[in-house]
């Protein structure tokens, strides 16, 4: 995914979030509110969150979580050796059928670092 693939699947996160939001009763709004409390700094650093969502994300195998958290990651200061450790772990813990999303998970980071250059 290139820079600009992930420009656009964060304005089409986006603009599909406004879409849920237009249709939004409490419940899902609340849901919405806990995600975005639990990524907060508290006991744990906002990174190590996002590390942690990133694996988990890997492990239940959906690749829009994934890129979202590559993201997540890249914009909190999460370095390559700290990806590559965590998604390890990823890949341990949901095992091979993982690969196919450990690849996109390293496409995006390498066109995020690539962007950078």
């Amino acid at each position: 995914m290139s820079k600009s693939g992930i420009e656009k699947f964060s304005a089409e996160r986006a603009r599909l979030n406004e879409i849920v939001m237009d249709y939004a009763g409490r419940d899902i709004k609340r849901f919405f509110n806990l995600d975005t409390q639990a990524y907060r700094e508290g006991a744990l650093p906002a990174k190590t969150k996002e590390l942690l969502g990133l694996v988990a994300s890997l492990v239940l195998r959906c690749d829009d979580c994934v890129r979202y958290h590559i993201l997540q990651c890249y914009q909190a200061g999460v370095t390559s050796e700290e990806l590559e450790e965590a998604l390890s772990i990823a890949l341990v813990v949901g095992g091979s059928i993982t690969i196919p999303h450990l690849r996109r998970a390293f496409q995006a980071w390498d066109d995020l670092q690539a962007a950078e250059r």
